[in-house]
Parts: structure tokens; sequence; C-alpha cells
């Protein structure tokens, strides 16, 4: 996907390093991320642009806005990911012109007015860092719950490992932050009420400039400025005292953290108090912030620095918590979600069956359709310039590759495994260079489920052989998937039943071409919870269902929804089907 990160600062903040971290995972992972930002100062992989989001004026703002419509129409944008305030109201306004998707991450308190309870400004879901924001961003401005997600800070964990407590002359504190607005505050108040600075070495951490009420410090404080080299800071440490990715990185490391953000004072993180401490991003905010006691705070960072180090059961949660892989994942989640529901386009997953030559062979159920029309079908489809992609092509490259700037993707479906998907379907996907995935019953050799069928019985069609299958098996224009033993309503079976059923089929089709399945398809798109949960245990990793299950593929890879075709499917049906609006407006 191409994606612009916007933010707004003037200095270094945690808005910045989550978007930098995240965008440069992004990028390996093989999506086009663009910056735009008043400044700028963590390296990124993709290409930055300058705008001064600080400068609010009327005529600022209309600047903003143009300027933002330019980036998204130059480098085909398909999704703004807001970080900050000034840049996010800019940023909806140019996405709503545009009709571009917007999701915006809050990374710290907002601000409680009546334009801000009016005109949110967060695009299609608003991702919140914790809990505390959460909840402060829908009791207090209104926000819809629905449209409210936390997820945390993505942080590299494999950068922060830990370290032997250091042996210090003195003990070493590291006061990391900001030393503007808040933050500054809090540095301030802690400088001169609480810490020892002549039994401590104090080392104030910050890109900020120091201010100039700072200077009675100097004597007794170190004043260190911006420092790349994060890890190796810590690891000279006793104690670190900060908020946010602040203290997760010293934990990380090992070394103890002191929490204390511009919300309230957790003090020292351990196990007792780290529900609250993700809560409320270490400090940083609350449901309603409370006035910190600094003077209570003095014998709390005396007792700290008696610690010497961080349990790994600690170091586990932290890293179970904000793993950077797992935030981008579920970014990448969120991302599919704006994109398919504010657009309401899919990449459309058809079904076909069999496909005959004669008037005869048509059958009862409308399974079937004449092999002429298919070839009508995928002419369309070429000349549309589509490609095809299958269920192994998704699980190499993820679901979110469907959504590819500049491709027109679908999936072509077939069930049961006729022997015409043999003779007929292939070589037209040959000829048209397409693939389609197919999904063999194995315990037939006809289909008996329809030529049995109480009241509508149907004449029998021959399924594929060991060998059929193995020569359908081989093309590399066809992925083959589970179908079951013997085509049966799933939701009727007990679940040792349904396991017997997609388990044998399975390991036969396994055995049959040498290679494990990664897709099934739930005969008659019928299924329960038991269902989904032994296709799950049999190990698939995808699941079709027919017209069941959510518009957007990527929200249940279990129960994927198709779009049917059938004998009257002609060629302007198919483009109907085939539009990507299709289940959104059914």
């Amino acid at each position: 996907m191409n994606i612009l990160m916007a933010l707004s600062q003037l200095e270094v903040t945690g808005a910045e390093v989550y978007a930098t971290t995240v965008g440069n995972e992004l990028t390996r992972r093989g999506h086009n991320v663009f910056y735009v930002s008043d400044t700028l100062t963590k390296p990124t992989q993709g290409p930055v642009f300058k705008l001064r989001f600080n400068k609010r004026s009327i005529l600022r703002r209309f600047w903003h806005v143009f300027y933002l419509i330019y980036l998204i129409k130059r480098h085909h944008i398909q999704l703004v990911h807001a970080h900050s305030r000034a840049s996010g109201w800019s940023s909806y306004v140019a996405c709503k012109l545009t009709g571009t998707p917007m999701i915006t991450t809050v990374h710290g308190r907002q601000p409680v007015h009546a334009s801000r309870k009016a005109f949110h400004a967060l695009g299609y879901r608003a991702v919140a860092v914790c809990e505390d924001i959460a909840h402060q961003i829908i009791n207090n401005l209104g926000v819809d719950p629905a449209k409210v997600q936390v997820l945390r800070n993505g942080i590299e964990t494999d950068k922060f490992q830990p370290v032997a407590a250091p042996e210090n002359p003195k003990p070493v504190i590291a006061i990391i932050g900001r030393l503007s607005g808040p933050k500054g505050e809090l540095c301030y108040r802690l400088l001169d009420e609480v810490l020892d600075l002549e039994a401590c070495q104090v080392l104030v951490v910050s890109g900020t400039q120091v201010p100039e009420r700072f200077a009675r410090f100097k004597e007794k404080a170190e004043f260190v400025g911006y420092v790349d080299d994060v890890p190796t800071l810590l690891a000279g440490c006793d104690l670190v005292i900060g908020a946010g990715r602040v203290a997760m990185e010293a934990l990380l490391c090992g070394r103890p953290a002191f929490a204390i953000g511009e919300a309230k004072a957790i003090g020292l993180v351990d196990e007792s108090n780290l529900d609250e401490a993700l809560a409320s991003n270490f400090g940083d905010i609350g449901p309603q912030d409370l006035a910190i006691d600094f003077a209570a705070l003095k014998p709390q960072v005396v007792s700290a620095l008696a610690s010497k180090g961080v349990s790994e059961q600690l170091r586990q949660r932290i890293q179970q918590e904000y793993g950077l892989q797992e935030v981008v994942t579920g970014l990448e989640s969120i991302y599919q979600d704006a994109v398919v529901e504010t657009l309401r386009r899919e990449m459309p997953v058809i079904m076909y069956h069999r496909f005959i030559e004669h008037e005869s062979e048509k059958g009862v159920h409308g399974t079937w359709l004449p092999v002429a029309m298919f070839e009508k079908h995928l002419k369309l489809m070429k000349w549309l310039g589509y490609e095809t992609l299958t269920f192994r092509d998704l699980a190499d490259k993820g679901f979110i590759h469907r959504l590819q700037y500049g491709k027109k993707y679908l999936m072509i479906t077939v069930d049961d495994g006729y022997r015409d998907n043999l003779t007929r379907m292939l070589p037209l996907l040959e000829k048209y260079g397409y693939k389609a995935v197919v999904y063999i019953v194995t315990g037939e050799d006809h289909n008996r489920w329809d030529v049995a069928h109480p009241t509508h019985p149907d004449k029998p069609v021959s399924l594929m052989n060991a060998d059929e299958i193995r020569m359908l098996g081989a093309s590399e224009h066809i992925e083959i998937g589970g179908h079951t033993l013997t085509h049966p309503r799933l939701s009727k079976l007990a679940p040792e039943q349904q396991a017997h059923e997609i388990r044998a089929n399975k390991q036969r089709l396994e055995q049959l071409l040498g290679h494990s399945l990664v897709s099934f398809a739930y005969p008659y798109g019928d299924l329960n919870d038991d269902a989904k949960a032994q296709a799950s245990s049999a190990g698939y990793r995808y699941a079709v269902a027919t017209n069941s299950g959510p518009r957007a593929m990527h929200q249940d890879p279990l129960q994927i929804r198709r779009i049917a075709i059938f004998p009257r499917t002609d060629v302007f049906g198919l483009w109907r089907k085939i539009r990507g609006n299709y289940v959104f407006r059914k």
C-alpha cells in the first residue's frame, strides 16, 4: 500500500518515534511509506515532506489541505495515518475531499472543547496507545466506541536486551523526555524537589533546547541532549525516570523504571502495578488526571534505587504487549478495515462448480456453467485488467497484498472437484494466464449428495480420480484445497464427525499432492463455530463459505465470503459481481 504518515511537531516526540518505527517496518514489508511533518529527526526509509502544521492561521490551514491533496494525488496515497491534532484536522479535510481512507493514532490526552466534541477529525478509526486514552476520547469527546481501538506502541524489542546492573561510583538516574510543556514542568520539579543531585549523578536526556529556567541545575545535573544509542544509555543507569516508550525500553533492558507522566506518578514499575502502567501509558494519561504529590516521590525514588533489576516475567509481558511485529500486523488489519469500509470495495472471491459443453449435461441444482460462457468470463476479466490470487499467495504475502496500488485482483474458486475442471477449465486458465483454487471431495466418485437429494435428485457427474487430482494439482495455475470426504452439511454433524470429514480429506489430498494445503471450503457454505474450530485445528489457515462472513475478507480468515456464479451469470452479470462493491450492495 501507499501510506502517508502525517505528524505535527517541532521536536522529537513519542509520536515521531512511533510513526517512524512502524513506518520503517511497513516499508520492510513492502509498503511505500511517506512522511509529512514540521520536522522529523528519526531516520526513515521513505521520503519526508515538510509542512508547517504548527502554523494554524486560516490561510495556513487552507495551504495544509491543498498540499496534502497534492501529496495524495501525486503519490497515489491509499491511506493517511495521522498522529496529532494539527495534522489530523488538515488530513481529515484533505481525505474527505479526495475520498482517501484515514486513521489517527492518539498518543496523548486530547483537549476538551466544543469544536473538538463536534468535529473529531479522527477518520475511520481512532487508535489509542493505551486504555485510558481510549476512555478519555470516548467519555470526554463523545467518540463512538466502535471507532476506537487500543493498539500499543511498537518497539523493536530485539534492540533492547537485558543487561547486568552497572557498578557506578554513585547511582545514575536518567530523566528522559521533553523539556517543554507539561513534561518540562515534570522534569523541573523532579530536579528541584525530588532528586538528591549531590548523592546521585542525574542525566537529563532530551532533544529540546534547554530552557533558561533550567540553568540553575547545570552545575549539578548533566544535560546530555538528544541520544541516538538509547540502549547503551539505559544500560548505564541505575534508575530511569519517564513515561511512555521511555519506561517500556528501560524495562526491556532490565533497568528499573520509575513511571511518571502528565497524569500521575505510578512509581517503580513491577508486577503489582504493571496493568495500571499499561493502561495509562506509564503515567501519561488517566481517566481523570491527578495532581502529583512530589513530596511523596522522594522516598519512593530512594527505595526504587535499591532495585537492581527487572524480573524476566515483567520483561516478557512488555515484549508481548509492545512487540513491533504484532503491533504492525495489527495496524495492517486496521488499514484494511479502513480501505475496504471507506471505499466499500473488496477483492471478489467468485465460486464456480462444473463446466458443460452440451445441453444434456445441465443439472437440477444450478451448479453448472457452459464452458463457452466461462471463456467469455475470462476474456472480460482480462479486458478489465484483473489478475488472480490464490490463498497460497495470501499466505506468502499477507491479506493486505490484495490492496496493492495499481492492481486489480480477484480470486477464482471451484468446488467439488469435477473431472471437467481438468479437461475443460484448466486449458482455459492456461490460455488466459489465470489461477484458480479447486476444492476437492475425496470420499466419493460422483456427486452423490445431489443424486441422493430427497426432493430434487440430480444426475450423476464424475469427480476426478487420484491420478486426475495429481495432474490438476501439478499445474502452476491450480491450488488444491479441502472440501470434506462426502460433502455433508457440517453444522448437522457432531464435532468428532466434522473432524473426521475435514481431516481425512486433507490427509488424502496431501498424500496425493505431496505438500500441505492452506485452504478449505465448507460444503454448501454451511458451518458453525465447531466446524470453524475443526478447520483451524486441522491446520487450515483459510476457509471459505458462500454468502456468510464479514464483507472484508481479512476480518475472519476462517469464514471468507464468496460470490456464487450461476448458469445465468452472463458477461454483464459477472461484471456486476467482480466490480468490488457487490457484497456491499447485496
